[in-house]
């Protein structure tokens, strides 16, 4: 667990406002390119991954950005409540907090969320675009409605639709957690496979072959609906989802240096 206090931004306007946590480091001063992480579904930015990151980037003299999103960990909300939308709006005002080239980082949902927030940059502020240097993606969830209703039985979906909500088992011991109609059929309006881009840098994707969660297809799909040759990608045989061993974090932590560490 970090010791570090989180601070707070405020996102979105009336009833929608909400206060989202967030731990920054400033880095050296020495203007080296930051890195902003962007966490998982029910994840956390004290995760293990996202903490070897911050602790990484901090012996590196980095910048280094994470912060969670409405309806989890410190921030306000319920998580019942939050979307896709919602959480791709409190990324970007996380973005905006930084400054000079940025490698924004992503897990699973993060991952996707990473993509939408380039693609939503590159077409809204172009300038802002520029200054996100690469990305690098762990399993990436990039189609995360249409994941999620294809791993649903026929009987969850149905409680879906006829209730507005169905609990989730979680594999991971965090109990189940909900799965909201208004959030699939919101989640549907930031497909990317809906407007393929360029994203007109590196993205180096690391991805599990035993990964229960994000099959290894889905990586491979992305890499088809990405244009530009930019897309690199490192298989790793044994590795499930959370890609969180040691192993695991030294192999995401030379991928980052790589980037940018001269």
């Amino acid at each position: 667990m970090d010791d570090q206090r989180p601070q707070f931004m405020l996102v979105g306007s009336g009833a929608q406002q909400r206060h989202i946590a967030y731990l920054r480091d400033a880095g050296d001063g020495t203007g080296k390119p930051g890195v902003v992480w962007l966490s998982g579904l029910k994840s956390e930015m004290t995760s293990t991954k996202a903490s070897a990151l911050a602790h990484w980037a901090r012996a590196q003299g980095l910048p280094c950005l994470r912060f969670d999103y409405s309806g989890h960990g410190q921030s306000e909300g319920r998580f019942e409540d939050g979307t896709l939308g919602d959480w791709l709006a409190e990324a970007r005002s996380a973005f905006d907090l930084t400054r000079g080239q940025q490698v924004v980082v992503g897990s699973s949902m993060g991952g996707g969320i990473a993509l939408l927030l380039l693609r939503e940059l590159m077409a809204e502020a172009p300038q802002e675009a520029k200054r996100v240097k690469a990305l690098v993606l762990i399993a990436p969830a990039w189609d995360l409605a249409e994941l999620m209703w294809d791993n649903l039985s026929q009987s969850a979906r149905r409680e879906i639709m006829e209730t507005g909500i169905y609990l989730r088992p979680s594999r991971y011991g965090d109990g189940p957690y909900p799965i909201t109609r208004a959030f699939i059929e919101e989640a549907r309006q930031h497909r990317i496979v809906a407007a393929p881009f360029d994203p007109g840098r590196p993205v180096h994707i690391l991805h599990g072959l035993q990964d229960p969660d994000v099959p290894w297809e889905h990586t491979l799909d992305l890499v088809a609906h990405l244009s530009g040759d930019w897309t690199r990608v490192s298989a790793i045989p044994d590795g499930e989802h959370r890609l969180s061993r040691p192993q695991d974090l030294a192999l995401l932590l030379d991928t980052i240096g790589q980037l940018v560490l001269p």
